[in-house]
């Protein structure tokens, strides 16, 4: 199965949300299942064995559109909960099945070379070969967490803000009930 992995340290069973970073391309970000309540995991583990999960090149894109049973954006509710870990790449074994493991470090290798580019590319390109036009930057820089984020990452990361939003402002308003406005009264004058 693509995206779930181990470990090599402990064993521990992670979800792979992106194989390597921009810049970095000796780490990715890793999702601890075990670390997450049963409703959040078993809908992480529906959307990763769909058929959509599994044809995504990069988990992570899959889950900054989806959302969990509560509503929260699945990439920015893992995002901002901290369960998106950076990890080296050499430290985790993939596992598509029970039969084959093979290190995220060697797979992002085998996956550079069949599309013919460098591993540094796998994260910047999606795998395909640069443009020799400059465009529009497609990541901003997160000083927070030193990553660059996509357009979809920082929809999520919106949506989750958003959402925020509306239940402080919710408890705020429910602590002290804001004051109605009243519309100014308007008065008729009689013109000769």
């Amino acid at each position: 199965m693509k995206h779930v992995g181990k470990m090599k340290n402990n064993s521990a069973r992670v979800a792979v949300a992106y194989r390597t970073l921009p810049g970095d391309p000796d780490h990715c970000l890793i999702i601890g299942t075990q670390g997450l309540g049963d409703s959040y995991h078993d809908t992480l583990m529906t959307v990763l064995e769909s058929d959509s999960g599994q044809q995504a090149n990069e988990l992570a894109e899959l889950l900054a559109a989806r959302r969990f049973p509560d509503g929260n954006n699945m990439l920015g509710y893992l995002h901002a909960n901290g369960h998106l870990i950076k990890v080296r790449t050499n430290m985790v074994n993939m596992t598509p099945d029970s039969q084959t493991m093979i290190s995220l470090d060697d797979l992002n290798r085998v996956i550079a070379e069949q599309k013919g580019v460098s591993v540094e590319d796998l994260a910047i390109t999606d795998g395909s070969m640069k443009s020799a036009t400059k465009k529009k930057p497609s990541k901003v820089e997160d000083a927070s967490q030193g990553l660059e984020l996509t357009a979809d990452e920082l929809r999520a990361r919106a949506d989750v803000l958003y959402e925020q939003v509306l239940q402080l402002r919710k408890q705020a308003d429910s602590l002290d009930s804001p004051k109605k406005k009243t519309k100014p009264k308007t008065v008729k004058v009689a013109v000769e």
